[in-house]
């Protein structure tokens, strides 16, 4: 029971990390491009019409920026551990009846 915890755990911890890494290899650049492009546009419909670049619209340009690259970050990150933690029952199910067969063995032979 120990050892399917382990193998779930490890699963997890590969897969974020992998979702990690996938994030920055291709989810950096979506992120600032959506996070600053929804702010424009959210600020648009607020004002009315289009845009003049003052010091209060760049700051929640930056704001919008950093919120959808933390966003686009943890769905990577969060969807990298859920697919570790289903690989990790799945070779779980697939190492447990060897396992079982392993320790049937040993006990036949002490028989």
């Amino acid at each position: 029971m120990k050892a399917r915890k382990e193998m779930v755990a490890v699963g997890t911890k590969i897969g974020a990390a992998l979702g990690g890494i996938a994030f920055l290899a291709f989810g950096l650049i979506p992120g600032f491009f959506f996070g600053s492009y929804g702010t424009l546009i959210v600020l648009k419909h607020l004002v009315g019409g289009p845009v003049e670049p003052t010091v209060i619209v760049r700051m929640a340009v930056a704001m919008g920026t950093l919120l959808g690259v933390v966003c686009i970050g943890s769905v990577s990150i969060v969807l990298g551990s859920i697919v570790g933690t289903g690989v990790g029952y799945a070779i779980e199910a697939v190492s447990a009846p060897a396992a079982a067969k392993d320790t049937s063995e040993a006990a036949a032979k002490t028989h």
